[in-house]
C-alpha cells in the first residue's frame, strides 16, 4: 500500500503526458473523424480516373482540387496539357466518418493527375475546304500555303492573299481576300457567290479599261487579269496534339493533288453515253454505277437531261481570267431557205460557203485548266465569211405502218432463192407468212390507183402517197377498194390469200420511192 503511494503521482503524471503527445499527433497525422449532418449521402470515397483519392464529406472540392493541379501541370510556354479527369464516387449517409485532409487529396490529385498526362495541344489553325480540313502550325504556313496554289496560275506574282475575318460569321472565322499589289484594296468576292465573280471582273475592266474595244489590239495588256480561289476557305485558331499538325510541304502536297469529284454534266443534243464517258475519262460501268437513272449502256438520255460525272480537280481550285489575242478562219453560220412543198428529207445546196479571217481579243475564264467560257471584248474582221445556203423541205414525210397485225416473216427484201419456178430472185417487197382471209390495212394515206389481178401477183392493191412514194399489196383473196378511192392510214383494204404465183397464204408488201422498190423495214413504224 505504501508503495502506489509513492508511485501513484508519478503514474499520474506519465499517463497526462502520453495521451497529450496521443492527442496532437492525431491532429496533424491521423484522418480527420467528424460528426456530419444527416442529409442523404454525406460521405463519399473518391477516385479520379479510376483510381482511389480518399474520402470527403463534400464534392464541389474535386473539382477544385483538380483545376489546381492542372495549373501546376499547365507547359510553361502556354501550351495546352491534355489530362483527362473523370471524377467518381460512391456516397453513403453516416453520422460519424473518416474523411481525408485536403492536403491529403490535393496530393493524391496531383499525383493521379500526372501520371495521366498524354499529350501537349499545339497552337494550330485549321483550314477548311468544303468537307476537307489540314492543320498548319503558324499563320504564315496557312498564307504560303494559299500563296503556292495561287501562284500556278499568278505567274507574274501580280496578286497577293490576305486573311480577313469573314463578316457573315458569328464566330472569329477568318476567310480570304486576294489583293491585286498595285491595287492594295481592290479585292474579289468568293467564288460561291456565281455571278458575282463575273460581276467583279466586268467593274474591274470598266473601271481599268473603259475603253478596250477602241484600242488597238498591240496596246492591250494580255495574261492574267482576274483571280479567285473556287473554293470556299474558313481558317480558325485550334489546340492540337502534335501529330495532326502537317508540315507545309505536306499540305501543298494535300491540297495541289487532283481528286476525282462529282460534278453534273447536262447532255447536249447529240450526245451520247459511250461518248460523255470517253470525254470525261470514265468506263461505261462507272458512269451507270454513279447514276441512278441509268440502267445499262442502252439507257436512253435525251437533251437536258443531268448526269453525275466525276472529274479529276485539287481540293482546292483556281478561277482565274487571262486575256489572249487570236487570229483564226471562221464559218459563217448556215443560212437555210424552207421549202413547204419538199419533204424534210429533201435539201439542196443553193450556195457554197468560204471561210472569214478574224482578230480578236477575248478574256477566258478558266476553273483551274478547265475553261469554261469565253468573252470577246475587241473583234476585227479582216474579210467576212460566206455562209453556206441549203434549201431544205419543211413537210412531215408520210409514216408507214405494219399492213396485217401478226404474220410470221417468211421472205425478207433483196436476195433469195427462188421458192418457184419462175420467180424472182431479187426479191422487191417483203412477204409474211398468215391463213387467208387476213385483214390487210393501207399502210399509209392516199389514192388507190390499181385494184384487181396483175398476173404473178394475184388480185394486188396499189396506193400513191405523196412524195412519189408508193406501197403494193399482193396474192390477196378479195379486193375491197376501187381504183381513183382515197384511203386513210390503217383503213382495210383486202384479204390476204394465195392468188398468182404463190407458194403458200401471205401478203406480199412492196414499197417504192420515184419507181424504186426499196426496204419496207427501213420506213415502217
Amino acid at each position: 500500500m505504501k508503495t502506489y503511494t509513492k508511485y501513484r503521482k508519478t503514474i499520474k503524471v506519465t499517463y497526462l503526458f502520453t495521451t497529450c503527445a496521443i492527442f496532437f499527433a492525431a491532429l496533424f497525422f491521423a484522418p480527420v473523424f467528424s460528426g456530419l449532418k444527416s442529409e442523404g449521402e454525406n460521405w463519399f470515397a473518391v477516385s479520379l480516373n479510376g483510381q482511389p483519392v480518399g474520402s470527403c464529406a463534400d464534392l464541389d472540392l474535386m473539382d477544385g482540387l483538380v483545376a489546381d493541379a492542372r495549373r501546376q501541370l499547365a507547359s510553361d510556354d502556354g501550351e495546352l496539357v491534355y489530362i483527362p479527369a473523370e471524377v467518381t464516387a460512391e456516397g453513403k449517409e453516416v453520422l460519424f466518418g473518416q474523411v481525408d485532409t485536403r492536403q491529403q487529396l490535393a496530393e493524391a490529385v496531383l499525383s493521379i493527375m500526372q501520371d495521366s498526362v498524354q499529350e501537349t495541344l499545339k497552337h494550330a489553325y485549321t483550314i477548311k475546304i468544303n468537307e476537307y480540313t489540314v492543320n498548319l502550325g503558324s499563320s504564315q504556313d496557312v498564307l504560303d500555303l494559299l500563296e503556292t496554289v495561287l501562284k500556278q496560275y499568278d505567274t507574274r506574282d501580280e496578286y497577293e492573299v490576305e486573311l480577313v475575318v469573314d463578316p457573315d460569321r458569328e464566330l472569329n472565322v477568318l476567310t480570304t481576300s486576294i489583293v491585286r499589289k498595285d491595287e492594295g484594296e481592290k479585292t474579289l468576292r468568293t467564288a460561291g457567290e456565281g455571278a458575282g465573280v463575273e460581276s467583279f471582273f466586268d467593274e474591274l475592266f470598266e473601271e481599268v479599261e473603259p475603253d478596250v474595244s477602241m484600242r488597238d489590239f498591240g496596246n492591250l495588256d494580255y495574261g492574267l487579269v482576274g483571280i479567285e480561289f473556287g473554293d470556299t476557305v474558313e481558317i480558325v485558331d485550334a489546340y492540337l496534339p502534335e501529330n495532326e499538325i502537317s508540315t507545309l510541304e505536306e499540305a501543298v502536297a494535300q491540297v495541289t493533288a487532283d481528286q476525282q469529284k462529282e460534278q453534273i454534266y447536262e447532255v447536249q443534243a447529240g450526245d451520247t453515253l459511250s461518248q460523255i464517258a470517253e470525254d470525261n475519262g470514265l468506263p461505261m460501268d462507272d458512269l451507270i454505277a454513279i447514276n441512278p437513272s441509268l440502267e445499262d449502256e442502252n439507257s436512253t438520255i435525251r437533251t437536258g437531261d443531268e448526269l453525275i460525272i466525276t472529274v479529276p480537280e485539287p481540293e482546292l481550285s483556281v478561277i482565274h481570267q487571262e486575256r489572249v489575242y487570236t487570229e483564226d478562219s471562221y464559218d459563217a453560220p448556215v443560212e437555210y431557205i424552207d421549202n413547204d412543198s419538199w419533204y424534210t428529207t429533201k435539201s439542196e445546196v443553193r450556195q457554197q460557203p468560204s471561210a472569214g479571217f478574224r482578230k480578236a481579243a477575248a478574256v477566258v475564264t478558266y476553273r483551274n485548266d478547265t475553261e469554261l467560257s469565253e468573252e470577246v471584248v475587241k473583234e476585227e474582221v479582216v474579210y467576212e465569211a460566206v455562209p453556206m445556203v441549203i434549201e431544205r423541205g419543211t413537210k412531215v414525210p408520210p409514216t408507214f405502218i405494219k399492213p396485217i397485225s401478226g404474220g410470221r416473216l417468211s421472205s425478207n427484201y433483196g436476195r433469195r432463192s427462188a421458192p418457184t419456178k419462175g420467180a424472182s430472185t431479187n426479191h422487191q417487197g417483203v412477204d409474211w407468212a398468215t391463213p387467208t382471209g387476213t385483214a390487210v390495212m393501207a399502210s399509209s394515206g392516199g389514192t388507190v390507183t390499181r385494184a384487181g389481178w396483175a398476173s404473178g401477183y394475184g388480185y394486188v392493191v396499189y396506193i400513191q402517197h405523196e412524195g412519189g412514194r408508193e406501197t403494193r399489196y399482193g396474192h390477196l383473196s378479195r379486193v375491197l377498194v376501187s381504183v381513183g378511192e382515197r384511203v386513210e392510214q390503217g383503213e382495210k383494204i383486202a384479204l390476204s390469200g394465195n392468188t398468182g404465183r404463190s407458194t403458200g397464204p401471205h401478203l406480199h408488201f412492196e414499197l417504192r420511192i420515184n419507181g424504186a422498190s426499196v426496204n419496207p423495214f427501213d420506213y415502217l413504224q
